[in-house]
Parts: structure tokens; C-alpha cells; sequence
């Protein structure tokens, strides 16, 4: 009988290392065995699981539910939440540092600083994480203005805002807002636009990275919520790269700048968030080639 590495096996099926690692360790591959610290796996073995009966088609939401379901340290999964969650953050203001976000969500703590350190920056960090999770779990779920108000409301929950009654948490706004000196929807039209916009959508059958930047820009001039859009808007974008088995992205500090021209700019030539984007999602291919995660 032939065996294989772990690698090898990995590589095989499609799958990351760490995940056959874990199979391997709790006796789901059959015939695998330890020489020292080294799995032996038998040539002819299988998956524990067929593909049909996977969370889904996609290898890197599968991974993403699984090492979330794990609480697998060190992984694709870890990695996103404090890469998503850091750069999201910062773009609306946030004053944590990468190492600070990275600290919560391993320890659920703060850790010693000599800095002010505004409490909402640490709970809206620590319901980003929240968010991540919820869309992970229902990336497969048609996108719809309940989801889009869940995600709002968890995020915003147990904040500062969250205890002023005209702020709406979960909700749309009550109040006119304006983003980039630009006017959003006003808040008597905003229900509409947003069915509007989700029709439109949705109407597009094979959706592609262009259409969910396109529905990226158009959320955003609708602004629907009092605060916190563009976190939102970000996480739509993350879902349903997901959703359509697209590479999904994360802004980071290095191209904020040109996303929001990108966003500024859309009307005139669309090519600047378009390549921006793409730009992202390179940076995040780079990412799964480290963790072996094949996206082709």
C-alpha cells in the first residue's frame, strides 16, 4: 500500500493542511497513523465527508466555516477576522492598532496601554468580529434588507450610540446624513431605494465582482443607516464575493485613499474603485497562496 504526506493528501483533495491535520488527530481518516510527529495517510483513503454534503461549494467559505467552527488559531479564518476587522475599523476613525484588534479577538481583553482609548472603538471591534461570524453562516443566504439591518444592529449594539433614541440601531435613519460632502437618500426614501437596489441585484443571475462594487457604490449614496454604512457596506462586499464563489477583498490602510476616490469618482469613470478593488483582492489571493487555499 501507498501513503502520502499530509501535504500531498492536502493537496490531493483540495484541502488545507491544518484541516487534515485535524482529521487525522480525531481519527476521521481511516488508516492514518503517527510516525513521530509526522501523519502517514493511506493513498486510497477519503475525506470524512462527501463534497456534495459540505457547508458548500466553495473551498474557501467551507475552510472559513470550519476553522470558525474549530476555533482554530493561526488560520484563514483568524487571519481575516483581524485583517477585516482592523482595516474596516480604520477607515471610519477607529484608534486601535492591528495588534490591539488582534489582541481582543485572542483574548477578549484589551491588555495594558498607556493610551485613551475610546470604549466604543474596543466594542464595535469586538462586535466587528460578530459580524464576520454571522457572515460566514449565512453567506449562501440571498441577501435581503433583514440581513443587511442585522448585521447594522450588531454592530452598533451596546455602544454609545446605541442609547440615543433618534440613532435607530438596526434600523434605518430618522435623520438626513451626507457622506464625502456628497447627499444621500433622505430618510422618507430610503426603505424604497434599498428595495430598489436589491431588486436590481438580484436580477443578475451569474453575479460578478463588478456588480457587487457596483451594489457597493450604490449602498453607500443611499447611506441608509445614522452611522456605520461603510463597515456594513464592506461586509456585504465580503459576503457576497462569498456567496458567488468570487475571491473577496479587504481595504487596507495602504489603499484607503483610493477607494475613497474610487467612491467619489464612480460617476465619471468606475474604473478607479474597480481597480482598487481588484488591487485588494490580489493582496487577499496572496493570502490564500500562504495558506494553500486554492482559489482557481
Amino acid at each position: 500500500m501507498k501513503f502520502l504526506s499530509v501535504s500531498q493528501f492536502a493537496e490531493k483533495w483540495g484541502v488545507p493542511e491544518r484541516t487534515i491535520r485535524n482529521y487525522c488527530a480525531t481519527g476521521k481518516i481511516q488508516g492514518a497513523f503517527l510516525t513521530g510527529k509526522t501523519w502517514i495517510i493511506p493513498e486510497d483513503a477519503i475525506l470524512p465527508q462527501k463534497r456534495s454534503n459540505r457547508f458548500s461549494d466553495s473551498l474557501l467559505l467551507n475552510t472559513f466555516k470550519e476553522q470558525k467552527d474549530m476555533k482554530l488559531k493561526g488560520g484563514i479564518y483568524h487571519r481575516t477576522q483581524i485583517d477585516l476587522t482592523y482595516n474596516s475599523n480604520r477607515i471610519e476613525g477607529s484608534k486601535l492598532t492591528e495588534e490591539q484588534t488582534r489582541y481582543i479577538f485572542e483574548t477578549n481583553t484589551i491588555g495594558a496601554t498607556h493610551e485613551i482609548i475610546n470604549v466604543d472603538d474596543i466594542i464595535e471591534t469586538s462586535n466587528h468580529f460578530r459580524c464576520i461570524d454571522l457572515v460566514i453562516e449565512k453567506a449562501k443566504s440571498k441577501l435581503t434588507e433583514a440581513f443587511i439591518k442585522e448585521l447594522h444592529y450588531v454592530l452598533k449594539s451596546s455602544t454609545s450610540d446605541s442609547r440615543k433614541d433618534w440613532f435607530n440601531v438596526g434600523y434605518y435613519k430618522k435623520l438626513p446624513n451626507e457622506v464625502g460632502g456628497m447627499e444621500t437618500s433622505p430618510p422618507e426614501d430610503v426603505q424604497a431605494n434599498m428595495k430598489k437596489l436589491l431588486n436590481i441585484y438580484h436580477s443578475k443571475k451569474n453575479k460578478k465582482v463588478e456588480d457587487v462594487i457596483e451594489f457597493h457604490y450604490k449602498f453607500e449614496r443611499i447611506h441608509p443607516f445614522q452611522d456605520g454604512n461603510g463597515r456594513i457596506g464592506r461586509l456585504i462586499m465580503f459576503k457576497e464575493c462569498l456567496a458567488n464563489n468570487l475571491i473577496p477583498f479587504i481595504i487596507d490602510e495602504d489603499l484607503k485613499w483610493f477607494y475613497y476616490r474610487g467612491l467619489q469618482e464612480w460617476e465619471k469613470e468606475r474604473g478607479y474603485l474597480i481597480d482598487t478593488c481588484l488591487t485588494a483582492q490580489d493582496k487577499f489571493k496572496a493570502i490564500l497562496d500562504y495558506f494553500k487555499i486554492s482559489y482557481l
